[in-house]
């Protein structure tokens, strides 16, 4: 009977594909899987394919850090075996150490450049106010003015003339 059954998955695998094999699952709840190797009816070689099953399936549901870097590592084929509890635990204790030591960096060094302003050691950075943006053609000049201009009392059609055009040229 063994036999029979390893005949009939032997046509289902060339048929249909190997079925999914669940790797692992990780704190969030999301099921990694994973499509091994084979070969097509055609005879074309399917290479090994990795997926998970997010809890959230909407797309638009999805959040930066809803999958653990080392899962999402194995997923892009950056590694070959699958994450532990253990090494995501040990990373996930890592990465707050290091935000809480960066933290504290950045406030004693808050705290240094204060006393080196007390102290006059260091000058104080100049607070430059630009205004406008170097392509709009006021820039560096006086600014055009606000207040609306009209030139409907005085407009004569036809009377307007470009800059550096002379008259007798267009008569």
């Amino acid at each position: 009977m063994s036999r029979a059954w390893q005949a009939l998955r032997a046509l289902r695998v060339r048929l249909v594909g190997p079925a999914k094999e669940l790797v692992g699952t990780d704190q969030f709840g999301n099921k990694y899987y994973r499509v091994p190797k084979h070969e097509s009816r055609a005879g074309q070689i399917i290479p090994e394919r990795r997926f998970v099953e997010a809890v959230n399936r909407e797309a638009y549901q999805y959040q930066i850090g809803d999958f653990p870097p080392e899962w999402e590592a194995w997923i892009r084929k950056k590694r070959e075996d699958p994450p532990t509890t253990e090494e995501i635990l040990r990373n996930e204790n890592y990465r707050e150490e290091m935000k809480q030591k960066v933290k504290d960096v950045s406030e004693k060094d808050k705290l240094l450049q204060a006393k080196e302003y007390e102290q006059g050691l260091i000058a104080e950075p100049s607070h430059t106010q630009v205004k406008g943006h170097a392509s709009a053609p006021y820039y560096g000049k006086k600014e055009p003015s606000q207040d609306p201009t009209s030139t409907a009392n005085t407009f004569q059609p036809g009377a307007w003339m470009p800059p550096g055009s002379d008259n007798s040229q267009n008569k």
